[in-house]
């Protein structure tokens, strides 16, 4: 009498729970485990693991100013007076600093913060295990709620089922045992399926926060030993880890706080205390496993995506690392993350 129903029930549930444990495999899958790498992560990739794509422009930002790369004024106006970049980020704000030099420091950030060579830091962080990728949880987290709706559906047939039984005649109803016992038991199940398919939420893994913690533990302030500073490496490391707070130029870190890079905060990343926008978006959109360039065409900065007005993620750039083409390109985008961000975070 009931059995049709709930064959239909167990099925959707079977195939929903499968669907949201793939997930979950796939959100903690890492690529490429290398193991910590103890206080030797390199400045920018300390600054996205500790407070996002906006954490990587700040740091680019300062470096240069210490260095007397650029200049930035009370009013927020960067002045760029080297245009030799010493790597692929600083690029990026060279460019964007137009033909004159000179651009809104919101504007630098902003564009720096989606751009293709930061969102790779974020895709190689977790392809090592110390990040997760933004497209993977929202996968994940979307694959629950199909699970979610397969229990919906085990209620509302069970109410069916129980309602035609009890309406049956005792001749229908014969040996046949009743529908309570056995929808309560596949709720049950399924329960138990949505408790051991939640994702964290946290756009750091376990290795991420013990990899901070190495770093800003030690009996020493941490140093990065990757760049050839002229001076300032104590501070550089200082900001990477803990945000703009850290800066004792009180006019640079007004202007750095002034303004949000996305005006959205983001769970992805860890905690940027100070940091306003600290949280612009990681939209990570890629395939995890994959490498190379995948000419993909959903990337970093398009209109539809990172900085649109939902803030939470991330749209294309150029072919080769676009948010996500590449096992190193990301843009996020988070329930609060587009970042690590918005920590488009976990």
């Amino acid at each position: 009498m009931w059995y049709t129903e709930f064959a239909f029930a167990a099925g959707a549930q079977l195939l929903t729970g499968v669907n949201a444990s793939s997930a979950l495999r796939r959100l903690r899958h890492v690529p490429q485990p290398q193991g910590l790498p103890g206080r030797g992560l390199p400045l920018l990739e300390t600054a996205f693991l500790a407070g996002g794509p906006a954490r990587v422009a700040d740091t680019v930002v300062v470096r240069m100013q210490q260095e007397g790369r650029l200049i930035v004024s009370r009013s927020g106006q960067v002045t760029v007076t080297d245009r030799n970049a010493r790597d692929a980020v600083e690029a990026v704000l060279i460019t964007a600093a137009g033909s004159y030099g000179r651009a809104e420091l919101s504007t630098l950030r902003r564009t720096v913060s989606r751009s293709e060579h930061v969102q790779r830091i974020g895709d190689g962080l977790a392809a090592r295990g110390l990040m997760r990728r933004p497209e993977l949880y929202r996968k994940a987290v979307n694959a629950r709620k199909l699970l979610w709706f397969a229990q919906v559906a085990v209620v509302v047939l069970g109410v069916v089922s129980a309602f035609q039984w009890f309406g049956a005649s005792v001749k229908e109803q014969g040996t046949e045992i009743a529908p309570f016992f056995p929808f309560l038991g596949l709720l049950l199940v399924g329960l138990f399926w949505l408790a051991a398919t939640r994702p964290e939420r946290s756009r750091i893994t376990p290795a991420g926060v013990r990899q901070l913690e190495l770093m800003r533990n030690g009996s020493r302030p941490w140093v990065p030993g990757d760049q050839a500073l002229v001076g300032g490496a104590v501070v550089l490391g200082a900001l990477a880890l803990e945000g703009v707070v850290t800066l004792e130029d009180e006019e640079l870190q007004a202007a750095l706080t002034a303004r949000p890079v996305l005006g959205s905060s983001s769970s992805s990343s860890s905690s940027s205390s100070g940091d306003s926008g600290s949280s612009a978006t990681w939209c990570s959109s890629g395939d995890p496993g994959s490498s190379g360039d995948s000419g993909s065409s959903s990337g970093c900065g398009s209109s539809s995506s990172c900085g649109s007005s939902s803030s939470n993620s991330c749209g294309s750039s150029s072919s080769s690392s676009s948010c996500g083409s590449s096992s190193s390109s990301s843009c996020s985008s988070s329930s609060s993350s587009c970042g690590g961000g918005s920590s488009c975070g976990s």
